[in-house]
Formats: structure tokens, C-alpha cells, sequence
């Protein structure tokens, strides 16, 4: 099931900064972020090798989670909040703020047949 972790933050009058270091359990070979959403959901999917770890580094965002045992939806309202999602964890992403920046980490590359769109039947 998708893990919700704190990431560590430093904070002083200067401001703040976040740091992702040894708490993300893969190798990263990929990133993107997805950013001027309208009301549509997005994801829609699981994947056959790609672990990933998503934080909302502006705005906040929901993200709706099935691993075949388990439903839940997580709420990423703060650049210190990251969802870890393995591969068997079919997520939906939605309810995106009009600043909303969603930021994904891939633990691999990107490739068409790693996805599954199918949900798990309740």
C-alpha cells in the first residue's frame, strides 16, 4: 500500500528547505511534474516495474489509492509531504489547486507497456 512520509525541513528566518536523501527507496531515473490542471483526474493506473514518490512542492493536490486489498486517499498539502507508490498501487490524482505543482520521482524510464490501466474490482 502507497506510504505516506515526512520529508526532513529545515527551518530559520531565512525560510525553509526541504531535503529528499536517503528516504526515497529507489534510484531516481526520471522526473516530472505536472502543473496547470483543470478539474480532470489524472493518473488512472498502476505499473508492472515503476516505483514512485510524488510531493506537491506548491499548492496541494489529492491522490486516490487501490492496491487490491486497500482503498485510500491521501492529501498533499505540504512540500514535506511525499507518497511512496509501488507498483501494485493504482492511483488516481485530482482536486488539484489552480497553483498546484506535482513533482514525481520514477524509479524507471518511461515505457508504454509498464502501465496498467485496468482498477482493481472491489
Amino acid at each position: 500500500m502507497a506510504q505516506l512520509i515526512d520529508l526532513t525541513t529545515f527551518t530559520d528566518k531565512r525560510g525553509n528547505l526541504t531535503v529528499i536523501e536517503k528516504v526515497i527507496p529507489f534510484d531516481i531515473k526520471r522526473i516530472f511534474y505536472i502543473y496547470g490542471v483543470d478539474d480532470s483526474r489524472r493518473g488512472g493506473h498502476r505499473h508492472r516495474k515503476t516505483v514512485q514518490a510524488a510531493v506537491c512542492i506548491k499548492g496541494a493536490c489529492k491522490i486516490y489509492n487501490q492496491d487490491g486489498v486497500n482503498d485510500e486517499t491521501f492529501v498533499l498539502d505540504h512540500p514535506s509531504k511525499c507518497l511512496i507508490l509501488e507498483t501494485k498501487d493504482w492511483h488516481e490524482m485530482f482536486e488539484f489547486t489552480p497553483d498546484a505543482i506535482l513533482m514525481v520521482l520514477a524509479s524507471e524510464y518511461f515505457d508504454a507497456s509498464d502501465y496498467i490501466f485496468e482498477p482493481y474490482h472491489s
